[in-house]
């Protein structure tokens, strides 16, 4: 995937706020940061209370001008459908008054939360006096790359200025009506409680020229998050000369033990798959015990699977057990299906089980079913995955279901943030020395 070369037509903002010239796209990218360094330099002598109030009035914005943007969301409806979108990507991008109350929900929760800045990490005082604070301060200018998904426009938005970070949002051209209306509405409430408004900032053109160029702006944009597809992320990883925080696939599993319960077990593999099978955090691949295997929870689970129309790939367990079951290839092992097809195998120990999931994951979520606490021990300790579950679906790795109000996206990576990103993940941290004359002999 390009994302610097296909030619796009350009157009000028609908926000009146917003007027730049968009025809000369490198240029226009430069301005875009400009103002956002400017924004996050006004953000930091901001308080929390005026954050708070902001994402107030953002939140009582949407829910204002729902019908408004339900209006532009249709808009893009009507075009993907004409474009032939997917079932799956008209879902994520669909919004009616449950959506819009939902993101305003959101923005709510996050301005309920702990401010972050200031926060002080650890602190001492030094035996000649001088006392040493580490802190929070915001990171700078935010760079989100998305698809589909008009409510990241909130989303993202709002964790950033509760973070006192500054933001600029390119999203997917499919969302373009929608995004533009949520930005809008977030960009008055910044006006209204008098925080800078290029706080915020939409791309306003759709050339994808206008990544690259923004990829390049190292030492004007401080931080990229691309939220989307697998090669979406990959080329933005390639081109960017700023740092990426990312995901690249969603590979979950689910590991049923020889000392599972049964129906929890079945119940919990079940849900992971196919409560909603289009996401990142939906189960898609299941693991299970011989022990378990034998008695039956094999057989069990592949029957209930397909009576929800989930095709199965197994091993030959899994075939022996259930007739219908397709031979598993290894790449079903490597594969992010999000669709209802899962992986099916059974392995011999906890330890085959946890070797499995750390060379074909993808260090997003993965889970183990038992009653078994030092198996569940184990589990948690030695799988490489930013989120380890017991007893519980996969389906729970979540900013929302975390009680982050939000996420800015879910990482994989080691370095910074890992797992969903709320608005504490959004800033990084200031050692602060309090002398009274002190000079280093």
């Amino acid at each position: 995937m390009t994302l610097a070369t296909s030619p796009q037509s350009t157009q000028t903002s609908s926000d009146a706020n917003q007027q730049l010239d968009t025809s000369d796209v490198p240029a226009y990218c430069l301005q875009l940061a400009q103002r956002a360094q400017a924004a996050a330099n006004a953000m930091t002598r901001t308080t929390g209370a005026t954050r708070v109030a902001a994402l107030r009035a953002i939140a009582a914005g949407l829910r204002q001008q729902a019908a408004a943007i339900i209006a532009e969301n249709a808009k893009d409806l009507a075009a993907g459908q004409q474009a032939g979108l997917s079932a799956a990507m008209l879902d994520r991008l669909k919004l009616d008054d449950k959506g819009v109350e939902k993101i305003a929900t959101s923005v709510d929760q996050i301005a309920d939360q702990p401010d972050p800045l200031g926060e002080v990490i650890e602190g001492r005082v030094r035996a000649d006096g001088m006392r040493l604070q580490k802190i929070r301060v915001p990171i700078g200018v935010v760079l989100m790359i998305y698809e589909s998904r008009p409510n990241v426009t909130a989303d993202a938005a709002a964790l950033c200025l509760k973070s006192g970070n500054a933001i600029i949002l390119r999203g997917g051209k499919e969302a373009r009506h929608s995004n533009q209306a949520i930005a809008n509405v977030v960009r008055d409430g910044l006006t209204q409680s008098g925080l800078p408004t290029d706080a915020v900032q939409l791309v306003a053109t759709t050339d994808r020229a206008a990544v690259g160029a923004l990829l390049q702006l190292e030492g004007r944009i401080d931080l990229a998050i691309p939220r989307g597809g697998e090669s979406l992320i990959r080329a933005v990883v390639e081109q960017a000369r700023i740092p990426v925080i990312k995901h690249y696939t969603g590979l979950c599993t689910t590991y049923i033990d020889a000392d599972a319960d049964d129906t929890m077990a079945i119940n919990i593999a079940i849900n992971g798959k196919t409560q909603r099978t289009g996401v990142c955090n939906a189960t898609e691949t299941i693991l299970i015990h011989r022990d378990a295997a034998q008695r039956g929870v094999l057989k069990t689970l592949c029957e209930q699977l397909a009576e929800k129309n989930c095709e199965i790939r197994g091993d030959d367990a899994a075939c022996a057990a259930f007739a219908k079951a397709k031979p598993a290839t290894d790449a079903d092992y490597d594969t992010e299906f999000l669709d209802l097809i899962v992986a099916i195998k059974m392995v011999d120990s906890i330890d085959d089980a946890i070797d499995h999931i750390n060379t074909h994951g993808s260090k997003h979520t993965d889970a183990i079913v038992t009653q078994n606490i030092a198996a569940a021990d184990t589990f948690v300790a030695r799988v490489d995955t930013a989120n380890a579950f017991v007893n519980c679906s996969t389906r729970f790795s979540d900013g929302g279901e975390y009680g982050l109000g939000a996420e800015i996206g879910i990482s994989t990576d080691k370095l910074h943030a890992r797992g969903p990103m709320g608005a504490r993940d959004l800033t990084t941290t200031k050692w602060v020395a309090y002398g009274a004359g002190h000079i280093r002999q």
